[in-house]
């Protein structure tokens, strides 16, 4: 087992979102900003942002990991865009004032066809239809969350027409 494998969790930690350089077995050496670290294996998850491409993952195993050297810090912009990485499309494309407009259509068209909708939450985000079902934004089919199945279905449908009208 190699110093990386006997660091904690905690230690780990310190590395998620900075750029490091990685040294690894037989001379290997990766550039990228940490994701993760994943705490069984002590494997590093690496993203890298190459010019005009999409985003780039790398995984170097833990047993392989020589040395950890930061290279830079994350600044907010690169945490958001980091978290975004692995973030549903739908919850990427839309400002809070566009989610509010989404949720504010949605609860007045289920309203208009007599459909018992109301707010929960906190910040009042999601939906509550007749008590048994939820709509979480960004307020599509995905979103629906109820245990039954019947109602869940139906409802789906109804969202479904409702935005391909839209």
């Amino acid at each position: 087992m190699n110093d990386w494998q006997r660091k904690s969790p905690l230690d780990w930690e310190t590395y998620v979102n900075k750029l490091v350089k990685v040294a690894a077995v037989e001379k290997h050496e990766y550039e990228g900003w940490v994701l993760t670290v994943d705490p069984v294996s002590a494997s590093i998850v690496l993203a890298t942002f190459p010019e005009n491409e999409k985003v780039s993952i790398s995984f170097i195993m833990g047993h392989a990991v020589q040395e950890v050297e930061i290279l830079q810090e994350g600044d907010s912009d690169m945490k958001q865009r980091l978290a975004r990485i692995f973030a549903p499309e739908e919850t990427q494309a839309y400002s809070p004032e566009e989610l509010e407009k989404r949720k504010n259509a949605l609860k007045t068209w289920l309203e208009t066809n007599h459909i018992p909708v109301g707010e929960q939450g906190e910040l009042g985000r999601t939906l509550s239809v007749a008590g048994v079902l939820t709509i979480d934004p960004p307020y599509g089919p995905e979103q629906c969350s109820s245990s039954n199945e019947i109602i869940l279905s139906r409802v789906q449908g109804l969202v479904q027409g409702y935005l391909d009208r839209q």
